[in-house]
């Protein structure tokens, strides 16, 4: 049994930059959910932050599809 250690190292490169990659969008976010909360609380609109959140949202919820798409396929 061989082991291609290229081929290893290239997966954990790419599933190390996709959970990263991951996280901040979710993060992201929670700040633009958190400052569309404060800006309303203190009389201002924030629908920017609000867009922005829901965004990085569909991008999380994307990129999970598109996981589970090739895990499938």
């Amino acid at each position: 049994m061989k082991i291609d250690w290229a081929a290893l190292g290239s997966v954990f490169g790419v599933s190390l930059f996709a959970t990263v990659a991951l996280v901040a969008l979710f993060t992201l976010g929670m700040v633009g959910l958190s400052k569309h909360e404060a800006a309303t609380d203190a009389g201002g609109g924030a629908a920017l932050a609000r867009t922005g959140a829901y965004a990085c949202f569909a991008l999380c919820a994307a990129a999970v599809a598109f996981g589970i798409y090739l895990i499938v396929a």
